[in-house]
């Protein structure tokens, strides 16, 4: 709240259309409209209070972290109540979740108009959006969740080995992978970490970017990207990808150019991963990796180098991009990173083919901001995963 520059801020919950971040403050079992309230004061204190109908506050109560749950009677206007409650406060501004970005935009317009009504004009003028305080907060894990992520972490990375292991070239496809991956995770209880129709992506022809797994059958020769995550607990997400060269016959390794375009990737993430620390920009990280790619004389990339993970896949927090044409910092690749964010990012290189068609390494791992520097949440891949093509 304060590197936002905010004093008060009100999120309203209610049941069926609840807030976006409702979970993150208890707010998750709203029947009956309750207000959230939260103030800040100049010397870093933090107090909270909800205001909650009689028939949900006693059962709030028992189970919120919040310091002071309120009951108010069935039929007293939550509006008039909040309002009541910042007035006798005179906050100097006051943050509601309405934003152009999701997570901050759970405000609905008719609560808007109700809110402000309740206000009246004086109070209303203070009114800004949440967003910087949902970012900051939201970006920035906990230990026990970056634990807990790094399990998540360590068990997709098992999943994309056993897959790979499944395969044999000149019959199995890209959407067998995915089915094998499908099955696995049906029986572990784990969801996918993004939409479903897309995870994993699994990807053994020509770049198709962000999509779902096709019938392309995986031939020697090819090289093998998934991009898989799992969701646990209903709350955190994984992303980790992981690749395979498939062997010719009488291969025993991948050919001297593939080896080589693997190390240059490799040395790009590295890059990427050194330029991590607490105050350096997103752009900062993407600079650094694209510094590589240019002097390997790698095609252009065109996606970021990495972005925030954790709740989602793609989370809130600095977005590591932005260097890709030379344009100065702006928006999420501008904000600075902290200590205890996470991120999914990418060690690249890319090449065209003769057919016109290009490929591109993005070997991605996860890492939690440290107070001097990155930390993997496993260990990174280092080699291919090489797949025979002889019985």
């Amino acid at each position: 709240m304060a590197r936002a520059g905010v004093d008060a801020w009100l999120v309203l919950a209610r049941e069926n259309a609840n807030d976006p971040i409702a979970a993150h403050i208890g707010a998750e079992n709203a029947g009956g409209l309750a207000a959230f309230l939260f103030f800040a004061d100049a010397q870093g204190n933090l107090e909270s209070l909800a205001i909650s109908p009689e028939t949900e506050a006693t059962a709030l109560s028992e189970v919120s972290p919040l310091d002071e749950v309120r009951s108010v009677r069935r039929g007293t206007s939550i509006y008039r109540a909040a309002a009541a409650e910042l007035s006798s406060r005179n906050p100097s501004s006051i943050a509601i979740n309405s934003s152009t970005r999701n997570i901050a935009d759970g405000l609905s317009y008719t609560q808007r108009l109700a809110l402000e009504d309740a206000l009246g004009p004086e109070l209303s003028e203070k009114l800004v959006s949440s967003e910087e305080i949902v970012i900051e907060w939201l970006s920035v894990k906990l230990p026990q969740e970056i634990e807990i992520m790094r399990r998540a972490a360590r068990l997709t990375e098992r999943l994309e080995l056993e897959a790979y292991a499944q395969v044999v070239p000149g019959k199995t496809t890209d959407a067998d992978v995915a089915r094998f991956l499908k099955a696995r995770m049906a029986e572990l209880g784990v969801v996918d970490g993004w939409a479903p129709d897309q995870n994993p992506n699994v990807n053994s022809g020509p770049d198709r970017g962000h999509s779902h797994s096709t019938d392309k059958v995986i031939m020697p020769g090819d090289v093998i990207q998934t991009d898989f995550g799992i969701g646990v607990h209903g709350v955190w997400v994984s992303d980790i990808q992981r690749f395979a060269y498939v062997l010719r016959p009488g291969e025993k390794e991948a050919p001297s150019d593939m080896q080589e375009r693997w190390q240059y990737a490799r040395e790009a993430s590295r890059a990427a991963k050194a330029a991590m620390r607490p105050g350096a920009l997103g752009w900062d990280v993407d600079r650094a990796q694209r510094e590589v790619l240019r002097r390997h004389g790698s095609i252009p990339i065109i996606w970021s180098t990495g972005h925030p993970v954790g709740y989602w896949a793609h989370d809130v927090g600095p977005r590591l991009g932005g260097a890709t044409f030379g344009s100065p910092p702006f928006g999420d690749a501008a904000r600075e990173l902290r200590p205890g964010q996470t991120f999914a990012f990418d060690g690249f290189f890319g090449w065209s083919s003769e057919d016109g068609t290009t490929k591109t390494i993005s070997v991605e791992e996860m890492v939690v901001i440290t107070d001097d520097g990155a930390e993997w949440l496993i260990d990174p891949q280092e080699e291919w995963v090489l797949i025979s093509s002889e019985n």
